[in-house]
């Protein structure tokens, strides 16, 4: 079996696994850090939990210290992007501790907090600068940190990185750091368009991937319950009260949902949190500090935010809502069961997601149990409401049988022309028959439903249609307001 030992580390870094108790390399590790110390650009895909992190960051440390360099003020040697806050912190603290006995210094920045702080810290000799992509724009707007001196581009969790939230931003970071670099990029999920638009970032890249990309772990037991969207939140609770419920994440598809549940879960007497990227970062230290520690039995993320929380003991994963994109089913299960631990994954699916559950069948190729009884199902799924776009609805449309007004056709163009003779005003043609409309409306009988109008304000109504259907719209208005015509006024009326 290979040791770490045996993989051509510095010393120092053995002697920092030595001090954490880390002799063997995982899979991820002893296939990834052979082709980094050689340079190579790398693409790997393992499952959450596996050990990524080292895997890119002991290689790079042990490079650093072969080259070691005089940096200008406010360079760094190495680029790490994290998608989130908590993961970006947890990155820079295992660096950290790989690179405890070195003189290599790291630091970490991202969004939700003073900006000042990060500022200082750039200002002492940095190395390794682990970041969330839009503070790391921000700061180099403010030249508060250089690329110029990049060395190592190192992009985890890349299926998000490289997912449309990010794409912008990595385009323009890009353009800032030297072309020649190495560039890694690790993943939990890495499907084939995501990975097509990574392979514009590396070059003459290896692909590691220890296990399939769709496989979940193997001491997961997978779970559904089939209900209706309504019923969700009763059953939630329901799910969340049993004792052997010691600590679950709950997943929901946006920030809102996110919140709602956690409204509902209080009302039933469940104390619960969560984590997106509209909480503070103080809001988000303190819940996942507190579901770290035990204080807190319920944390409800979004997938976003649910990467970085790095949590042993995860007895369940309740997937509340199911993802749209299948590849996010096998990284939100894969919070729990991690270091050799088996855990329970229960998904809720209704009507409308029998086609997200389908696909997430099919790639993950596990049929989980069902529990409870099965709602009939015919086996299609139903199509979402019609969205109301506003114009006149079907049952406000003319009744079947009713047409236009005697008089009026459509023509092809979509236009309506009089027939029975008339002409328009170009042709000069007297308008007495169209004047004489008013009084065919008198023998109109109002419809069903109708109001009836009383004879003086329909009086009204015929001398002002009258008047309006004999002169052109601007000379109209101008005889209402007493003005003169224009010359412009008398050639539209004519």
């Amino acid at each position: 079996m290979t040791k770490f030992a045996d993989l051509g580390l510095a010393e120092p870094l053995l002697k920092a696994l030595a001090a954490e108790s880390y002799e063997t390399p995982t899979p991820i590790q002893a296939q990834a850090i052979p082709h980094i110390l050689k340079g190579r650009d790398l693409l790997g895909a393992a499952q959450t939990g596996t050990g990524k992190t080292a895997a890119f960051s002991l290689p790079m440390l042990h490079r650093l210290l072969g080259k070691p360099r005089q940096m200008p003020q406010r360079a760094v040697r190495v680029l790490i992007l994290s998608p989130t806050r908590e993961l970006a912190a947890q990155i820079e603290a295992s660096i950290r501790t790989y690179a405890q006995f070195t003189t290599l210094r790291s630091t970490v920045i991202f969004g939700g907090v003073p900006v000042g702080k990060q500022i200082r810290a750039l200002g002492d000799k940095i190395d390794i600068l682990v970041a969330t992509p839009g503070r790391l724009l921000d700061l180099v707007d403010q030249r508060a940190v250089s690329l110029r001196e990049i060395e190592f581009l190192v992009l985890d969790e890349a299926d998000q990185m490289l997912d449309l939230g990010f794409i912008h931003a990595l385009r323009r970071i890009a353009t800032l750091i030297p072309k020649e670099r190495q560039t890694l990029l690790f993943s939990a999920t890495m499907p084939k368009p995501i990975r097509d638009i990574a392979s514009a970032y590396l070059t003459d890249p290896v692909e590691v991937a220890v296990t399939p990309v769709a496989t979940t772990a193997e001491k997961i037991d997978q779970r559904v319950i089939f209900t209706e969207p309504g019923d969700k939140p009763a059953l939630l609770a329901k799910t969340l009260s049993v004792p052997e419920m010691e600590r679950a994440i709950v997943f929901t598809r946006t920030k809102h949902g996110a919140d709602k549940v956690v409204r509902q879960l209080e009302q039933s007497g469940i104390e619960a949190a969560a984590i997106h990227g509209n909480k503070s970062q103080g809001q988000r230290e303190r819940a996942l500090g507190a579901f770290r520690n035990g204080s807190l039995r319920i944390l409800v993320a979004t997938d976003i935010a649910a990467r970085g929380i790095d949590v042993d003991g995860v007895s369940h994963v309740v997937n509340y809502d199911l993802p749209n994109v299948p590849e996010s089913y096998v990284h939100r299960i894969g919070r729990t069961a991690r270091a050799g631990a088996s855990g329970v994954a229960i998904a809720f699916c209704t009507p409308e997601e029998r086609g997200d559950f389908a696909a997430i069948e099919k790639l993950t190729g596990v049929k989980p149990t069902p529990i409870g009884e099965v709602p009939y199902w015919d086996g299609r799924t139903p199509k979402k409401p019609a969205q109301n776009r506003g114009g006149r609805s079907q049952q406000q449309a003319r009744p079947q049988g009713q047409g236009r007004p005697q008089g009026q056709a459509k023509r092809a163009d979509g236009k309506r022309s009089d027939q029975g003779g008339h002409r328009n005003h170009a042709g000069g043609a007297p308008r007495q028959e169209r004047q004489d409309r008013p009084e065919q409306r008198q023998e109109h009988r109002p419809r069903t439903g109708e109001r009836q109008q009383r004879p003086e304000q329909m009086q009204q109504r015929k001398e002002a249609t009258s008047a309006k259907e004999g002169l052109g719209g601007v000379a109209f208005l101008q005889q209402r307001t007493q003005q003169p015509r224009t010359d412009g006024a008398r050639r539209r009326a004519r």
